[in-house]
């Protein structure tokens, strides 16, 4: 059963994720969109969306070093445990809690904003309730770990950060998964399920940012000169067809 739970279960996750994106992509692209419903209501969102998106980078970025940098490089860096868990307490508590109370804003505006709740599909209910899902049960684990750590019980950057690395290397090791606390177990198969529901859902825009708009001039010019022949139009101009 560990075997199936902690090997089969997220390899099965992590082939869909990768097979169900270019699916998308090729078959969908009109529908590779988030569904902006910004024309509906404006208010709530401006309030919900930067708390849960600024939240959840919190989140991903305090996941990438807690599951990727093993512990014997901060000792090695000479970063006590203490004053790393302090930091991965206190930073993944407030994103955490950014990302909560952004998407239960967001969930009460598509309930109680009727065109919203019009155009919320099946899927983004589905979508909500991983997301709810995964982020409590990270939480928790947050608490609850730090506390167990504390105790000298359980370390996950012994566990379940092993673990997640040896998946990663196509090795996994199962037993470090079966001996975490059951928090650990819910929320790392929680957020599998996620991702196998990730390239059916609005959540495809993550690969779509427009990081361009960071370089991107405030005004663009267009030209039909002829006399730029193959070069490239200087910055800030685009080239149009006659």
């Amino acid at each position: 059963m560990n075997e199936f739970l902690f090997v089969v279960v997220p390899y099965i996750c992590l082939t869909t994720f990768v097979v169900g994106h270019l699916w998308r992509y090729h078959y969908d692209k009109f529908g590779w969109t988030t569904r902006s419903s910004q024309l509906y209501e404006n208010r709530l969102l401006r309030i919900g969306s930067p708390l849960f998106h600024f939240g959840m980078l919190g989140v991903v970025g305090g996941h990438i070093i807690g599951l990727l940098v093993p512990q014997s490089w901060t000792d090695a860096v000479r970063i006590s445990e203490h004053s790393y868990h302090v930091v991965a307490v206190t930073g993944g508590l407030l994103a955490g809690a950014a990302a909560l109370a952004g998407m239960v804003i967001l969930i009460y505006r598509r309930r109680t904003v009727g065109p919203v709740f019009s155009a919320t599909t099946r899927m983004d209910k589905v979508m909500y309730a991983f997301l709810a899902v995964v982020i409590v049960l990270g939480m928790w684990n947050t608490i609850a770990g730090s506390i167990m750590t504390i105790g000298g019980e359980y370390n996950y950057r012994e566990g379940v950060s092993v673990w997640y690395r040896s998946f990663l290397a196509f090795q996994p090791d199962a037993s470090l998964m079966a001996s975490a606390p059951l928090g650990f177990q819910l929320h790392a198969l929680a957020a599998f399920g996620l991702f196998a529901l990730w390239p059916f859902t609005r959540l495809v825009h993550v690969f779509s940012a427009p990081v361009g708009y960071l370089t991107r001039p405030y005004i663009v010019y267009r030209t039909r000169d002829e006399q730029l022949g193959s070069h490239q139009p200087r910055r800030g101009w685009d080239r149009i067809s006659q």
